[in-house]
C-alpha cells in the first residue's frame, strides 16, 4: 500500500468508527449500562489514536506530494 492508500483506509476506517460513537443505539447501550461505560472512553480513545496515526501519515503524503510536485 502507498501512503496515500494508508491514509485513505485510515480515514475510513476513523468515519466508521465516529459513526458507531455517534449511533444512538451505541448510546443507549452505555445509558442503559448494558455494556462497560468504559466502552465509551475506549472507543474515544480509538478516535484519538487513529487521529494521531492518520496525521502521522499526512506529514509523509504530503512531503512525497510537495517532492513529487517539483
Amino acid at each position: 500500500m502507498s501512503p496515500i492508500e494508508i491514509l485513505q483506509e485510515f480515514n475510513s476506517c476513523y468515519l466508521k468508527i465516529q459513526a458507531i460513537a455517534q449511533d444512538e443505539n451505541w448510546l443507549l447501550l452505555i445509558a442503559d449500562k448494558k455494556i462497560d461505560p468504559d466502552a465509551a472512553t475506549h472507543l474515544g480513545d480509538v478516535l484519538h489514536y487513529l487521529g494521531e496515526a492518520m496525521g502521522c501519515v499526512e506529514e509523509i503524503v504530503e512531503v512525497k506530494f510537495n517532492q513529487e510536485s517539483k
